[in-house]
């Protein structure tokens, strides 16, 4: 088990939304305030951790036949009792998330690291798959939020901060992008980044390969 490694890979390499380009769904449709992405991530991030480990301790007696049925089962348990939880101490959250908390049961990123990483290895291993792919989609989430949010709608924290909620009014009113509150601002936002990452990684590369070819 490595863990620098699993970070490094749920952080950058193997991000699970700019480079895996899982859970597409919820990451266009709730990112319009850091409230929403917050929550979101931290929902996630918990049933992914928790899903991995059950299915981790197991995957020796999980027949191979009905493997994806039983993921279902044991993520469709997480995603309830989180749910309930929002529910009962975050009542606006719930609200504001409404149908995708429920879905995170489909979510391709849990059903995703279930089939390829947690029916494979250790608890231990599993588990820490988990947090470091968890923390990558929230880091990801926050990061549009932001930005869709102080650019679409010229406020920061709407939920957390300001008076009643409201956020605090970076842009005066009138002048932001309010396109970016709507879908095709979460495609053109997701796709700068998705962009800006393939650039990093391909200049990372060819500093890689040059030290390597210069060392020669």
């Amino acid at each position: 088990m490595n863990i620098g490694k699993q970070f490094k890979d749920g952080l950058v390499s193997q991000n699970p939304v700019l480079v895996q380009l899982l859970g597409m769904c919820s990451t266009m449709a709730i990112t319009t305030t850091l409230f929403n992405g917050i929550g979101m991530g931290i929902s996630v991030l918990v049933i992914l951790t928790c899903s991995n480990v059950v299915i981790a301790a197991l995957r020796k007696v999980i027949p191979q036949k009905i493997r994806i049925a039983a993921y279902v089962v044991v993520i469709a348990g997480f995603v309830t009792m989180v749910d309930l939880l929002i529910q009962a101490f975050v009542p606006e959250l719930s609200k504001s998330l409404g149908v995708f908390i429920p879905l995170i049961v489909v979510n391709c990123i849990i059903l995703g690291r279930a089939e390829a990483f947690a029916s494979k290895n250790t608890v231990p291993a599993a588990a820490i798959d988990g947090i470091a792919q968890g923390i990558g989609y929230t880091i990801v989430l926050v990061v549009i939020c932001i930005i869709r949010e102080l650019l679409g709608s010229g406020t920061f924290g709407a939920g957390i901060f300001g008076v009643n909620g409201g956020g605090i009014r970076i842009i005066a009113e009138g002048y932001p992008a309010l396109f970016l509150i709507l879908p095709f601002g979460g495609f053109l936002t997701l796709g700068c980044l998705i962009a800006f990452m393939q650039w990093t990684a391909n200049r990372s590369a060819d500093k890689a390969r040059k030290e390597s070819e210069a060392a020669k």
